[in-house]
């Protein structure tokens, strides 16, 4: 496994680069003004749960960001990397929607080149170029909230992209140009 510190440093200098070009562009009455912005992530495969708050006072927060990011890791490699903040704002966006808060359930956050080309030869429909390579895709579900709703509901944000995958059952979220599928 990497040290995080090395990952934190990398981390740390995309949040920085970030800076105000940040927070996405938001429809009308969304939350993202609120003093405090905190997730409730709960990683399905390895059983681990983190509640942070990720943004404060105007800033994103590295503690949130950083545990966010480990339990999003790729579980093969036990490999973090550093998650787009902007995923975050959507997830607290989307919640905000669906007037709930509570637990996301991740199915998939980061996946480094060596998993994702391992899926994709496994035939599991993996984009070649996935924006999960990059830290700025999740696989989620809201537990009480149907897949149909979760997936209008992040459709209805107009920002990212949405896959709907009901099979699978789950929503695919990412910080890439707006678009949708499924």
């Amino acid at each position: 496994m990497k040290e995080w510190g090395m990952e934190r440093r990398r981390f740390l200098l995309g949040v920085g680069a970030l800076g105000s070009t940040a927070l996405l562009p938001l429809p009308a009455g969304a939350s993202l003004s609120a003093p405090v912005r905190r997730l409730s992530l709960y990683n399905l495969h390895s059983g681990e749960k983190v509640t942070a708050s990720f943004w404060e006072q105007g800033r994103y927060l590295d503690e949130g960001l950083g545990a966010f990011s480990r339990l999003m890791r790729d579980l093969r490699r036990d490999e973090a990397f550093p998650i787009d903040p902007k995923l975050f704002d959507q997830l607290f966006l989307l919640q905000h929607r669906l007037g709930r808060q509570g637990e996301i359930q991740v199915i998939s956050g980061y996946r480094s080149p060596q998993t994702n080309a391992l899926l994709r030869r496994q035939g599991k429909g993996v984009a070649k170029q996935s924006y999960h390579m990059l830290g700025q895709a999740i696989d989620l579900r809201l537990p009480g909230v149907p897949l149909a709703e979760l997936d209008r509901a992040a459709r209805q944000l107009g920002v990212g992209g949405v896959g709907y995958y009901p099979k699978s059952d789950f929503v695919h979220l990412d910080t890439g140009p707006v678009r949708n599928w499924g």
